[in-house]
């Protein structure tokens, strides 16, 4: 107990030293704030041996000047990286069937769109659909079949085109 009373003497009479040190060293007070953690919890590791040194604080401002000078190392080689790295392909924007088919399936209501996205998207057969809702199998085919057609009623009106080249919601005459 000796040990720990003597460590938060040290911490408290060091602490604000120390930070403000860090905060000099790095240009940042988040980050000075985790390196005075982090040295403190080393210096406390080995709190029998450092509480011997005749300049303890000397021992947590090395530290703290090893981890910033880490910490530099490590935002150069993510830079580097970085810069290294190809730039992604844009991304090209969503075709209008994309745009119509998600306004449509945000007008339905939330279990029908769960359900449909489960079964047709996640290839989930109905019962697994059922176990992950909490619904019945039944109740899962109902918000499928109703949801299907509201969303065949949700594109036939948007797109008048898609209703008389086939037939109604979306069935061909074929």
């Amino acid at each position: 107990m000796a040990d720990a009373e003597s460590f938060d003497e040290f911490y408290r009479g060091t602490s604000p030293r120390l930070m403000r040190y860090a905060y000099v060293v790095t240009g940042d007070m988040s980050a000075a704030q985790d390196l005075v953690q982090e040295a403190y919890v080393r210096a406390w590791q080995r709190w029998p041996k450092l509480a011997q040194y005749d300049q303890a604080e000397a021992w947590l401002r090395m530290v703290v000047s090893r981890l910033a000078t880490d910490r530099w190392r490590r935002i150069g080689v993510r830079r580097r990286a970085a810069a290294a790295a190809r730039s992604p392909d844009p991304v090209p924007p969503p075709s209008e069937n994309t745009v119509l088919l998600v306004t449509a399936l945000r007008a339905l209501p939330v279990p029908q769109r769960t359900a449909l996205a489960l079964h047709y998207l996640l290839d989930l057969p109905i019962g697994d659909v059922a176990a992950e809702t909490g619904a019945s199998v039944g109740t899962v085919k109902s918000w499928l079949s109703r949801g299907r057609a509201a969303l065949a009623e949700s594109l036939d009106r948007r797109d008048p085109a898609a209703a008389t080249e086939s037939g109604p919601r979306g069935v061909t005459d074929a």
